[in-house]
């Protein structure tokens, strides 16, 4: 079996079976169809199950209805989908507003998803790929998950402990043959930036650019993919940048934007939508 950077066991996309989380459209649909059209066998997974299924039979695959704050939940649809060789956490939530106006619900469910979600996640499925001595862990973060941004403090915080968790359990399964990547898009054009601005400096990408990113961690294994990529350097920089110089980049690219929708109609209605798994029990 060979042996890529003398490390991880390659995989091959032809016949690789691969779980997808939020998978019923955006950068997960996007993902899957991607994984498809490389020869891999995929499960979509999605706590909305019309979306999943849809999703699904355009491609021919299997879905799954999957709340991942729940673990239990985790373990069935792994049983039924059997061996997961690349696991791509993606499911994700993006409240945005003043910190103090979020309803402790709200932040509540941003932990759940964002945070919970990828350990559950990789606690189901990590054991056996341990066991076989091969296999592959996404977990898609976000730029904010280096850099804060005014009016996504406690997704902020999400980001930065997903960016944590994926660079500890990465050293964690690397002796075992598991690798881990994390994936940080800037701006997506998806519904969780839904009503807020895009462009005005601030680089914005596509579900298909990010779900390239995520296809190709499984050749290359790198711990950390930028979206687009040219913008891994200056994340770095802005991070360890004295914090004038950043206040000056937030203005150029008006970095108060998450406090202030250009659409607010269509804004509330993402936002009632996060409420409302908030107030779900699970």
């Amino acid at each position: 079996m060979s042996i890529l950077g003398s490390r991880y066991p390659a995989i091959d996309l032809n016949g690789a079976r691969v779980l997808i989380t939020g998978a019923g459209r955006g950068i997960g649909q996007s993902t899957a169809e991607l994984f498809t059209r490389r020869g891999a066998e995929v499960a979509i997974a999605d706590v909305d199950i019309a979306a999943a299924q849809a999703a699904a039979a355009a491609l021919g695959a299997k879905a799954f209805e999957l709340d991942v704050r729940d673990r239990g939940q985790w373990d069935k649809a792994v049983a039924d989908f059997g061996r997961v060789d690349i696991l791509v956490n993606n499911a994700g939530v993006m409240p945005a507003g003043a910190f103090l106006d979020e309803p402790d619900a709200v932040g509540h469910t941003t932990i759940d998803v964002n945070v919970w979600g990828l350990i559950h996640g990789m606690r189901a499925v990590a054991p056996a790929m341990i066991d076989r001595g091969q296999g592959h862990i996404v977990n898609v973060a976000s730029l904010a998950g280096k850099i804060p941004i005014a009016g996504l403090a406690v997704y902020n915080a999400s980001k930065f402990a997903a960016v944590g968790l994926s660079a500890a359990t990465r050293l964690e399964f690397e002796p075992h043959g598991v690798s881990v990547s994390c994936v940080m898009p800037s701006a997506v054009r998806t519904r969780l930036s839904s009503g807020l601005a895009l462009g005005h400096g601030m680089p914005t990408v596509d579900p298909e650019d990010v779900a390239e990113a995520i296809v190709g961690t499984v050749r290359t294994r790198r711990a950390e993919v930028a979206v687009p990529n040219y913008l891994g350097p200056i994340d770095v920089a802005l991070a360890a940048a004295p914090e004038p110089a950043v206040r000056l980049v937030r203005r150029m690219f008006d970095g108060d934007r998450a406090l202030h929708p250009t659409d607010e109609t269509t804004r509330k209605k993402y936002e009632e939508q996060v409420r409302a798994i908030s107030s779900d029990e699970h």
